[in-house]
């Protein structure tokens, strides 16, 4: 399922077997949101992105890992995995928003 959100990565991953550094394989993303936001926002924005890939994915998952005990949830790994990536995402929403306030305010 992530070779649609990623093909290049995907590919490369079960290639090699070792993902490129962050910083290499979403370079252009990182280089237009750091211009659009600042580095420190922009890297956040652009992890904020891969989290919602992440929880995408985990959700996709969770459609076809059902709970034994009641098949209309998701297994209880696939849910939990899902609230913490929910968690970390909202955590970079609020350093997001602190920041620009911060931005503002120096004004």
């Amino acid at each position: 399922m992530c070779y649609r959100l990623r093909p290049a990565l995907f590919v490369r991953i079960c290639e090699v077997g070792i993902p490129m550094s962050v910083f290499e394989d979403y370079k252009d993303e990182l280089e237009h949101f750091e211009q659009m936001f600042g580095r420190e926002r922009g890297r956040l924005a652009v992890s904020l992105d891969r989290l919602t890939n992440a929880l995408v994915l985990v959700g996709q998952h969770g459609v076809y890992c059902t709970s034994q005990r009641n098949p209309a949830v998701p297994a209880m790994d696939i849910r939990i995995v899902a609230q913490e990536l929910a968690h970390a995402k909202e955590l970079v929403q609020s350093v997001m928003e602190e920041l620009r306030q911060a931005k503002e305010n120096a004004r």
